[in-house]
């Protein structure tokens, strides 16, 4: 376990060097630290480690006012570094995967037993019964006998049909809400500055060091620092299950959360962590849904390392 332990330490530091040698003042692992702190605790953190939001900005080479200069070089840098702002979906299930889901419905297992146990008494002869009914003659009795699989195999028949309509109608709705989820986030836009100038951007192209407009009815794309605000209140119940609403200002609580609405207000704050290294980034990566983006950045750190 102390083997572990220290080679885990160790890896951290090897990234932290690495995103300190690019040219910014602090790390994924330390904002992530960061971003998990509220109030007070968050408030002397930030004044004592970083020297106020300004410091901040001044580490993550952005201005509070005029925001990211807009460089392709620089943004391509800060997401390779940083991470881009996307959450990868959970894996989507394959047909074979629906199907199996949908033969666990206990009332097609009943009817799957109960169109075994047909067709297996339907070829079961109980010795002398041939021989009985030979000698009387049966000829209508013999052709049921040899009739008698249809009942099983009409049933089996009717599971497998029921099955398959079932598993693609789920994997067909699959289909049409990932195509929908898809479109949603490709068209939902930000205000952000950069430039000096004030423009709507796509969700998924802002980046750590971003400075972010938010106002009365946004949904918080990424988790931030507050740099000013205006009477701002967050519902962050969606997060903490908290139902009132957190009154967010920049000397007592400054710290926003991806998947929060502004419920009051409006501000302005610099990015510090998008996609899965957001608030909402690591629950969904706890629930699984981001666990492939994050074995991919495990093996991309320990090829680096060797």
């Amino acid at each position: 376990m102390g083997d572990m332990s220290n080679s885990d330490f160790y890896a951290k530091n090897q990234r932290n060097e690495g995103n300190h040698a690019a040219g910014f003042g602090c790390s994924l692992m330390e904002l992530r630290s960061l971003m998990e702190l509220r109030g007070t605790e968050a408030v002397v953190k930030l004044q004592e480690d970083y020297g106020g939001v300004e410091g901040l900005c001044k580490r993550l080479k952005t201005s509070p006012t005029e925001g990211l200069a807009g460089a392709q070089t620089d943004l391509d840098k800060r997401k390779e570094i940083f991470g881009k702002n996307l959450i990868p979906p959970k894996k989507p299930k394959t047909f074979l995967q629906l199907v199996w889901e949908a033969l666990q419905d206990v009332t097609l297992i009943i009817l799957e037993i109960a169109a075994l146990i047909s067709l297996g008494l339907s070829f079961y002869h109980p010795p002398g019964e041939s021989t009985c009914g030979a000698a009387a003659g049966g000829v209508e009795d013999e052709g049921e006998a040899d009739a008698g699989w249809i009942e099983g195999a009409a049933i089996l028949l009717s599971v497998v049909c029921v099955v398959l309509v079932t598993a693609f109608n789920d994997w067909s709705k699959e289909k049409q809400f990932r195509g929908l989820q898809s479109r949603i986030e490709q068209e939902q836009k930000f205000q952000v500055v950069r430039g000096s100038q004030v423009i709507q951007l796509p969700v998924a192209d802002i980046v750590v060091g971003d400075i972010a407009q938010i106002k009365y009815g946004d949904l918080l794309p990424a988790d931030g620092v507050l740099i000013q605000g205006n009477d701002l209140k967050i519902d962050e119940s969606s997060l903490t299950g908290e139902s009132d609403h957190v009154k967010k200002s920049a000397d007592k609580d400054p710290m926003l959360l991806s998947g929060t609405h502004v419920m009051e207000g409006s501000g302005r704050m610099v990015v510090t962590a998008v996609g899965v290294n957001s608030q909402t980034g690591i629950i969904f990566t706890l629930l699984g849904a981001g666990v492939e983006e994050e074995e991919k950045k495990e093996k991309k750190g320990k090829i680096m390392m060797s």
